[in-house]
């Protein structure tokens, strides 16, 4: 395998790592609030504080899945990140257009609006770290 090809897979590897950071935790955390029945029963409207609770962990899952794909890219983190907070901001949109009547509207669209500027942020803090 040449280096070209190698570090297209890297790149590609560095956003799915973003993308995976962000999706299966919060899966996961949704899971455990239904089971443990602090969000209701799947299916049944959430109140807009549980609403508020579940956009505060994807507003940390955002920044480091950009974090990580910043660390993980093979050359322009800041790119890699942009390129993260895009796919997000598509599946967002999904989300939207097809659950957006299940909540509050300023969650769909917070989350659509957050997507590009934390990925970027994670890029940038770990930028900021690594010096």
């Amino acid at each position: 395998m040449n280096s070209k090809t190698k570090s297209i897979l890297k790149s590609i590897g560095a956003v799915i790592t973003g993308i995976l950071i962000n999706v299966i935790p919060a899966i996961t955390i949704d899971a455990v609030l239904h089971v443990t029945n602090c969000y209701p029963p799947m299916g049944e409207r959430m109140s807009d504080s549980l609403f508020l609770l579940a956009i505060s962990y994807r507003l940390a899952l955002a920044i480091l899945g950009g974090f990580f794909t910043a660390k993980l890219s093979p050359y322009s983190p800041i790119g890699h990140v942009i390129t993260l907070g895009v796919i997000g901001t598509i599946a967002s949109t999904l989300g939207h257009i097809q659950m957006g009547d299940q909540g509050p509207a300023w969650y769909s669209i917070g989350l659509i609006v957050i997507s590009i500027p934390l990925s970027w942020l994670g890029g940038f803090i770990y930028l900021k770290r690594k010096g």
